[in-house]
């Protein structure tokens, strides 16, 4: 087992709230699955599945403190019995780059329905340490009890066959956003409403977005007026949701009431010409994850829409908790989390595959590595803190000037920039950032670029970009000798 991998998978498991664990993932010689053996687990996999699986004399005997012992290297059959389906989708997950989203009745085994959810995973910059014939894939689950059946009972055929049509779409093998603005237009049609939209939110990141959503004759963009409404409104949301399972406005009374407890939200609904609004917060695992937000509805049909738009979000939150989850794991996995551009990991699959688009299809692009001159020096003399203001500062000076191009981070101090751009536009902005990171005191870049007209050899053109970076860095060092690492 690799120390620095399972540290790094380690220390990432223990940032969810709900089990979690890395599977290792052996392929046979002959591509088939080999072992798969738990790699690491966070402290809530460890306290659930103690609770779950200690049966023998032998494991009672087990403190709960050595227990991670008795699972993290162990083969998964170890406490659980062989399973081909688990084994299935696990290797899919590790080997294939699959997401996979299931429910599985366990009831006779656990009492409980399990959700489970797998994706793979990489550790970045542990390339030499990993086996060439492991790879991993993340492993979360939940336990459910039953669904409670009872709340179809008392709703009329109408909208349990309306529910239904909605879980049947959202579970096809369609694509995710063309599952869920099917659904959100079908809502909005039958609630008879102006505008319907689900809205996700980031609360630790105070972030929100409109993921889906339906307006009568499309005349108007949802999206683009939240643009405008800041994170502290939807954040206000929520403490009106303590007191209420949702929040509904059919009147002006009902307005002036939630206008006395949330003032600045009400006014963007006055002034968006709101009249009526359902606002239902679907929650996982105790945690709201987003909204179900449909304005001017038939007020004069509450209690069907309510019911309907009650039991659609119920079916609705574990697929936007899982959509937002994913797309947040994408975005951690690609992005550099000190300067907010892409990192190494993302670039090399990047690299990877527009190498083969431009070998089959070429066109123009342009290559640049910016390697910043004297950052030792800045660490030496003010400390990392110092160091990781200039590189903050040197990549939104990158994405000041390069705002359509890909922009990653490297390596330590060395950005890579791939655009379309044509040449002579290219230049213009290599120009404007020679001007702006030209301090040999605070940010100046080594700047090697390359312009491929039609060759579409990606690689070679960054090899030659790279060349001309080292001669501009040569020639920095040779004016200011002191600032040498």
């Amino acid at each position: 087992m690799s120390d620095q991998i399972y540290k790094s998978f380690k220390i990432s498991l223990n940032t969810f709230t709900m089990p979690a664990s890395v599977l290792s993932v052996r392929k046979n010689p002959d591509g088939t699955c080999g072992e798969i053996r738990f790699f690491a687990i966070n402290d809530i996999f460890k306290k659930s599945y103690y609770d779950l699986f200690i049966e023998t004399e032998h494991d009672r005997n087990i403190s709960y403190d050595d227990f991670d012992e008795v699972i993290e290297g162990q083969l998964y059959t170890a406490h659980l019995p062989k399973e081909p389906k688990f084994e299935a989708i696990v290797f899919d997950a590790a080997w294939n780059g699959k997401h996979i989203h299931t429910y599985v009745d366990t009831t006779k085994m656990y009492g409980y329905w399990t959700e489970d959810l797998l994706f793979p995973v990489v550790c970045p910059g542990c390339e030499d340490e990993q086996d060439p014939d492991v790879r991993y894939c993340q492993f979360m689950y939940t336990l459910n009890r039953e669904m409670d059946t009872g709340k179809f009972a008392s709703v009329s055929p109408d909208i349990s066959s309306f529910v239904i049509k909605s879980c049947l779409e959202l579970r096809n093998e369609k694509d995710f956003s063309e599952s869920i603005n099917t659904v959100i237009k079908d809502l909005r049609e039958y609630t008879k409403s102006y505008a319907a939209a689900i809205i996700t939110v980031l609360s630790d990141q105070q972030e929100f977005d409109v993921i889906s959503e339906s307006v009568r004759n499309d005349e108007l963009c949802i999206k683009d007026i939240f643009a405008h409404i800041p994170y502290e409104i939807v954040d206000s949301w929520e403490k009106l949701c303590r007191e209420t399972d949702s929040i509904i406005i059919k009147d002006e009374a009902d307005m002036a009431h939630y206008e006395k407890l949330a003032g600045p939200w009400v006014s963007t609904l006055r002034a968006n010409n709101v009249t009526s609004l359902c606002l239902f917060p679907l929650i996982h695992n105790g945690v709201i994850t987003g909204y179900l937000y449909i304005t001017n509805f038939d007020v004069d049909d509450m209690e069907r829409i309510k019911q309907t738009i009650e039991l659609v979000s119920f079916f609705l939150t574990a697929e936007v908790a899982n959509h937002t989850f994913l797309e947040r794991l994408e975005y951690l996995s690609n992005v550099d989390m000190l300067t907010g551009v892409f990192n190494r990991n993302c670039m090399n699959v990047n690299v990877d595959e527009l190498s083969i688009k431009l070998e089959i299809c070429p066109q123009p692009f342009n290559v640049a590595f910016c390697d910043l001159n004297g950052l030792k020096t800045i660490n030496d003399n003010g400390g990392h803190d110092q160091g990781d203001k200039l590189l903050v500062y040197a990549a939104d000076v990158l994405k000041k000037i390069f705002p359509d191009d890909k922009i990653y981070r490297a390596g330590g101090d060395e950005f890579t920039i791939i655009s379309f751009n044509s040449k002579p536009q290219f230049e213009e902005k290599i120009r404007i950032l020679r001007e702006q990171a030209s301090d040999p005191e605070w940010l100046h870049f080594a700047i090697g670029y390359y312009h491929d007209e039609s060759s579409g050899r990606l690689r070679l053109a960054m090899r030659y970009a790279d060349e001309e970076m080292y001669k501009d860095k040569n020639l920095f060092y040779e004016k200011y000798p002191d600032k040498r690492r």
